[in-house]
């Protein structure tokens, strides 16, 4: 029955695998454009390496970008704008001056009718021409402009910008002509006391709607061609310099070949194009991870997060390109390859980066740019985040990735155009964008962390905080524990940096690896005080129940203080499926001939898979048992090393783990090295011989 229930696991386990697989493929499948791609490839500057290529059919030359742009900065500044024109403030003004004067009960007063009607006349003077309220210099809209378009109602006419007022200027002339009066004799107080300031007010406004609508009328009728190419003729031949003029050339006919071809195309064998081309990719995936990385295809989990986080950056990618405001390259791929090499490592970081931006790249502009920009970014990422325990690490990182962006398109600009060019300005604000979005991976580790159980090297230092809820009770309530916890997590981190390893998974592991002794501390050696062992009071088969008891219920406590798995392994495996020795030999020699069940007296495991949870076994057993000898000396030291690991290999209680032998000889040497400074073991000195 148990072996149809592993067969039964196991094909259920393969059938998962392909299932995921499957749904990987379905959504690249999906995702992917499906119109047919030109199949020429080729870079401005460089020689063309196909043959001789003729035109298959007519199309129209493009215009490239800094054209169509210039052209349509030529349209704006040709449209004249428009202004609105109230012609009641010349009236109002007028009223005003009339008031001030007085003259509906003076109008016999020849010296105020006289000033009156001068300054009536340039006030018409002044308002037929038009008020701005500032200096026109100072209209952004009125920038290498000669002249605007005055409208009142529906009729418009032009006058020129030199012809125009400003309130300021508008008064400084009404000031003049007071002046004039004043010299010509009338020195009265009533005209020196007009408020002339009074009288103006700018009558222009600019009209945004009207002039909004003429410069798109002139930037609609833009043509988008400068030119055609008629069926055979000649296009470029091999060898030729791939020049700007011929570029465009070639990325016209790549634009009318992908939509002509799209019109009158196989759609089946262009989808099983597409179909094989996925296949591959994944097939490559599949063939890394199971050669390399086999414990990610195994754990469903993480085989899921990988594929879907792949397939979530080639959407996101997509969806950005679809929008002709935006760039490519202001979408963050660079987080991919951060985050696995977060939750796995550096080389299955970098080769799903290479499978990922090949997949974008197939509908990406500028294909090879664009892999090679990336790829770079990318590598230099996982690079300078080797460590992520620090906020200042995703800084520095963030600045290396934008200096990488910079520097490779700045360089590919360069050989193609032979010098920089302003586009390329415009493009490094993408980087920049791209670039600082990776601060965003804090939160997404974070996020990836409670969906998928995974754990980061930020995670395992919080949790190895000695002022954690739970190592705080281990202090307390088994202080001696809690010391020898200690004693293992610095053991096992000088090892595990010797054989290649996290060390922080190892020291937040060791750090929580005896937390089952917290229920019963009295039983265990180091917690209790001389001469009191309640031991003392059990037979052993009882004490031996107690002792492996320490590993459950160390479980229980991490999983209802919800420690992430990895951590509980180290609780759960920390013994293996040894035997407490102890306890099974006094048992023995308390009965003998007796039959034993040596069930009773063994650990329940499972055994330990990962490196630096056999590590922490092996440290354990041997650092508590280098503390119960009488002489620690080095061959003794030495001795009970060797013995202790060499025993847990006979006991195959590292069959399950990564190590190598050169990985034991490593731990020996290490745990030697280490012993011999806690203990401070030191050479004899001869003594010394007295004269008689």
């Amino acid at each position: 029955m148990s072996k149809f229930y592993t067969k039964f696991k196991s094909y259920t386990k393969i059938f998962l695998q392909l299932v995921i697989f499957i749904l990987a493929a379905v959504a690249i499948y999906l995702i992917l454009p499906g119109e047919p791609k030109f199949k020429y490839e080729y870079q401005k500057g460089f020689p063309w390496r196909h043959e001789n290529l003729v035109a298959p059919f007519d199309f129209a030359i493009l215009k490239t970008s800094t054209e169509i742009e210039q052209e349509k900065a030529e349209q704006i500044a040709s449209v004249v704008p428009y202004f609105i024109n109230d012609t009641s403030n010349y009236s109002t003004g007028i009223k005003l001056l009339i008031q001030d004067l007085n003259l509906a009960s003076d109008s016999l007063n020849e010296k105020k009718v006289s000033a009156f009607e001068q300054i009536k006349e340039n006030l018409q003077q002044i308002y037929s021409a038009g008020v701005l309220q500032f200096s026109p210099d100072s209209y952004t809209e009125l920038a290498d402009k000669t002249e605007i378009k005055k409208r009142i109602g529906n009729s418009v006419t032009k006058i020129e910008i030199s012809k125009l007022y400003s309130e300021k200027s508008a008064y400084n002339l009404l000031n003049k002509v007071r002046q004039d009066l004043v010299k010509s004799g009338n020195k009265s107080a009533w005209l020196s006391g007009l408020m002339l300031e009074r009288y103006i007010t700018a009558n222009l406004s600019f009209d945004t709607e009207t002039t909004e609508k003429d410069i798109n009328e002139a930037t609609q009728n833009l043509s988008l061609v400068r030119g055609m190419v008629k069926l055979g003729e000649r296009i470029i031949l091999e060898g030729e310099i791939v020049d700007s003029e011929r570029f465009q050339m070639l990325e016209s006919l790549k634009a009318s070949y992908e939509k002509e071809r799209g019109n009158n195309v196989n759609r089946y064998m262009v989808a099983a194009g597409k179909i094989f081309l996925v296949i591959t990719m994944l097939g490559l995936i599949f063939a890394f991870l199971y050669i390399y990385r086999r414990d990610i295809i195994n754990q469903l989990n993480k085989l899921s997060f990988l594929l879907l986080l792949m397939v979530s950056m080639i959407l996101l990618s997509n969806f950005i390109d679809s929008f002709p405001n935006l760039h490519i390259y202001m979408v963050p791929l660079v987080i991919f390859p951060i985050v696995v090499r977060t939750f796995f490592d550096s080389r299955t970081a970098i080769f799903m980066l290479v499978i990922s931006t090949l997949l974008i790249g197939f509908y990406a502009p500028n294909n090879y740019e664009f892999i090679l920009i990336q790829i770079s970014a990318g590598i230099v990422a996982v690079f300078s985040l080797d460590k992520m325990h620090r906020r200042v690490h995703l800084v520095l990182a963030t600045l290396w990735v934008f200096l990488t962006y910079t520097v490779v398109y700045t360089a590919l600009n360069l050989i193609h155009e032979g010098a920089f060019v302003t586009s390329s300005f415009a493009t490094i604000k993408w980087f920049a964008i791209s670039s600082v979005l990776l601060l965003l991976v804090y939160p997404l580790v974070y996020i990836f962390e409670k969906l998928f159980g995974f754990i980061s090297d930020v995670t395992l230092i919080e949790i190895s905080d000695s002022n954690q809820p739970l190592l705080r009770k281990l202090a307390e309530e088994a202080p001696g524990t809690f010391q020898h916890s200690m004693q293992i997590a610095n053991l096992a981190e000088e090892v595990i940096l010797k054989i290649g390893g996290n060390p922080f998974l190892v020291r937040a592991g060791a750090l929580y690896h005896d937390i089952g002794k917290v229920g019963r501390p009295n039983f265990f050696i180091e917690n209790q005080a001389v001469g009191m062992n309640p031991h003392d009071q059990l037979n052993y088969l009882k004490s031996a129940e107690l002792i492996i008891e320490h590993v459950h219920n160390g479980v229980k406590m991490a999983q209802k203080h919800k420690l992430p798995a990895p951590i509980i392994e180290f609780i759960a495996t920390h013994h293996g499926t040894t035997k407490a020795n102890y306890f099974y030999l006094k048992h023995q020699q308390e009965n003998p001939g007796e039959k034993i069940d040596e069930k009773a007296f063994i650990y329940p495991g499972p055994l330990p898979k990962s490196k630096e949870a056999a590590v922490v076994m092996l440290v354990d057993g041997i650092e508590a048992a280098s503390r119960s000898m009488k002489e620690k000396t080095r061959e003794n030291l030495k001795e009970l090393i060797n013995n202790m690991i060499d025993k847990k290999i006979a006991d195959r209680q590292l069959d399950d783990s990564d190590l190598t032998f050169r990985d034991i000889e490593t731990i020996k040497a290490t745990l030697l090295q280490k012993l011999i400074n806690i203990y401070h073991i030191r050479i004899e000195y001869p003594k010394e011989q007295k004269k008689e």
